[in-house]
């Protein structure tokens, strides 16, 4: 499925810590090793469904992929082989013309997003290796995002984050504190699929702490909210992929590299 489609280089210097290092993959051999990751890690793991086709492949794709930017962090110490320890899928608008629409419009209406006039971007597949879930890989996937947007002029970043486990029980606080005190403002707000939508006020805002409610957010969504991000109206549970979803929306003007080192999760669970 990627055979017929021409990779572009990174258009980014490629950043380096140590052993480590981000950019975008250069191969449908890459695409591919990236997509072993994340079925590692969504369906074996997290307990994601897989299709009889991915099963066979031991690899998590779909129709977007041909289309996106695949972000790579790459572990390789002097003098062994590079392995593929982390990985983003990035969308851009004129990307997603190809398909027909982004990823995230199968669980949200993102008019407001498409009416601002902007330039988007859709993030998304984000997973780290379970051996490599610490604070450098994650810095190095913000930063590659954040030379990615600089490049691109990206204006918008969205796309759905996760909480794992589509039992909503499990997340009341989270969900709530995120509807009480992180809403997106009318104009950029997506708003839950009416069939799918899932309602985030699980609890009144004067039982929900800041402090609680933050802490018991996924790694993924602390740092997104650490950026500036916002969040949509409604969840959707997605059985598929054994996740709660929320929708965020990020304005890139704090994308800046020291802000990104500042501001990056401080820890990394298998997906957001």
């Amino acid at each position: 499925m990627l055979q017929n489609f021409t990779l572009e280089k990174t258009p980014f210097e490629v950043i380096t810590q140590g052993p480590l290092s981000v950019r975008l993959a250069e191969t449908a051999k890459e695409i591919e090793t990236a997509q072993h990751l994340r079925y590692e890690i969504f369906c074996n793991e997290i307990g994601a469904k897989a299709t009889p086709e991915m099963k066979a492949l031991s690899r998590d794709f779909d129709q977007f992929d041909p289309v996106c930017d695949h972000l790579l962090v790459i572990h390789q110490p002097e003098g062994q082989e590079a392995q593929i320890v982390g990985t983003y899928r990035l969308l851009l608008s004129s990307r997603a013309e190809k398909v027909g629409r982004f990823y995230t419009e199968g669980e949200y209406d993102i008019a407001p997003l498409k009416a601002n006039g902007g330039h988007l971007m859709e993030l998304g597949r984000s997973c780290v290796h379970r051996d490599f879930r610490i604070r450098p890989v994650m810095q190095l996937l913000w930063r590659g995002i954040g030379a990615y947007v600089n490049y691109h002029k990206v204006d918008l970043m969205f796309g759905c984050a996760s909480f794992p486990s589509a039992n909503v029980e499990m997340h009341r606080l989270g969900l709530s504190y995120l509807h009480h005190y992180h809403r997106a403002t009318a104009d950029l707000c997506p708003r839950a699929l009416e069939s799918i939508y899932v309602g985030m006020d699980l609890l009144p805002r004067e039982e929900v702490s800041v402090k609680t409610g933050f802490h018991s957010l996924p790694p993924l969504l602390k740092g997104y909210l650490r950026l500036g991000g916002m969040i949509g109206d409604g969840a959707v549970l997605d059985y598929d992929y054994n996740t709660t979803d929320v929708c965020i929306v990020v304005k890139t003007d704090k994308i800046g590299d020291n802000y990104v080192a500042k501001f990056a999760p401080r820890e990394a669970g298998p997906i957001g």
